[in-house]
């Protein structure tokens, strides 16, 4: 009991509705994510370059716009007025893509959700930080993302009851594409009602102060960290990986859902563990299983081993993604915390870019195994520089 009152401790409102806002977001997003590149290559006739280059174009937007986003948050001393706008552009980008006659539309439906997405995400993710103690900052990460990567079990589950009642053979990918802004819709309304603006810390009164510069401590994380995005390219390769393997639509909707019904229940559990054994320790164990998950891409030569890599990648969702938010948090001030959120999660994003660019070349000039072994290589490089650098620092956190 005690360690079920531990882990409640810490949840405050807001922290639980921002949850339940993501949580009705990804299950929007995520009934879209898997059937994107099929209906991008199956019905539109797009090849895969252009499928990397609208998940390229559109981690970049997310990227620019979590910084710019990020800077605006701390300027204004506001955080809930960009999260709410954030996440109001995501949802109208639904609609568009149901109207996609070319992959230029579906272009433009990334583009919008994904300013949406870079302008929420900073300021949302210091409001998370400012509405708990810091001593509970890898608990309340991992518990947003335990509640986003549920609604992203969901979204997929759905889409897949809707393909089966539409009847597997023809379904109409755009029927799917509209429905999917109901929930993304609730989850506006939640935000906008239930959650309270925590605002910076800023005078009451007088000019904002000049901005608090960033530590070199946070600089080095970013560059260090930087090492394993370069190898970590869009899960569309993991999908399309599987899709080479003989995987109907189906089974790809099915293990995409396992992977997140993992993350999903150790997010919580990942990040309470990191705020007792250490953040950046933690967050290299799931660099280490992202390692072993890519290495089992590029040497899969059995339809059935992506069932059980899939859900090993969901243990490096779960000990990485929130944990190396709260480590931010720590490396940052109140102040000026958005902001570095901003930059590190927008430095993420365009490196992201680089390595989904990247890992199409490596795809279609060397190997489809070449991007899997690129990025296990940059987790175990990443891994290690982190850990050196731990030690010599002797963080606390």
């Amino acid at each position: 009991m005690s360690f079920f009152k531990d882990m409640k401790d810490g949840l405050t409102r807001n922290v639980t509705m921002l949850g339940v806002v993501s949580g009705l977001t990804d299950i929007s997003s995520e009934m879209l994510y898997p059937i994107v590149p099929v209906f991008l290559t199956s019905v539109l006739g797009a090849p895969m370059e252009i499928v990397g280059f609208i998940e390229g174009v559109a981690e970049a937007t997310a990227s620019f716009f979590k910084i710019l986003g990020g800077k605006l948050s701390d300027r204004a001393g506001k955080r809930k007025p960009f999260v709410v706008a954030g996440y109001s552009l995501s949802a109208l980008s639904k609609p568009v893509l149901a109207l996609a006659a070319s992959w230029h539309f579906v272009l433009f439906s990334r583009f919008i959700d994904r300013v949406g997405k870079g302008l929420r995400t900073s300021a949302r993710d210091a409001l998370i930080a400012g509405s708990v103690d810091k001593q509970h900052w890898g608990k309340a990460f991992g518990f947003h993302r335990a509640m986003d990567t549920l609604g992203a079990a969901i979204g997929p589950l759905t889409a897949l009851a809707m393909i089966e009642l539409m009847g597997p053979a023809n379904p109409d990918y755009r029927l799917i594409f509209t429905a999917a802004f109901v929930p993304a819709l609730l989850g506006v309304g939640v935000l906008v009602w239930l959650v309270k603006e925590h605002a910076a810390q800023r005078p009451a009164a007088g000019p904002a102060p000049a901005a608090e510069p960033m530590s070199s401590d946070f600089k080095t994380f970013v560059v260090l960290y930087g090492v394993f995005a370069l190898g970590n390219s869009s899960d569309v390769f993991l999908i399309m990986k599987a899709k080479d393997m003989g995987f109907t639509l189906t089974h790809v909707i099915l293990a995409y859902t396992g992977y997140n019904l993992v993350y999903a229940l150790l997010a919580s559990p990942a990040g309470w563990l990191s705020d007792r054994l250490g953040k950046v320790k933690t967050m290299t164990f799931g660099f280490a299983v992202f390692a072993a998950v890519y290495v089992g891409f590029a040497a899969a030569h059995k339809a059935w081993l992506i069932w059980p890599l899939f859900a090993l990648y969901g243990f490096y969702g779960a000990f990485n993604e929130g944990i190396s938010k709260a480590v931010v948090s720590h490396l940052s001030a109140s102040s000026n915390r958005a902001s570095a959120m901003g930059y590190f999660q927008g430095a993420m994003g365009f490196l992201t870019f680089a390595a989904s660019a990247l890992a199409g070349l490596l795809w279609d000039k060397v190997s489809p195994a070449a991007p899997f072994v690129l990025g296990a290589a940059c987790a175990l490089l990443s891994a290690a520089a982190l850990t050196v650098w731990t030690r010599s620092r002797k963080f606390s956190f």
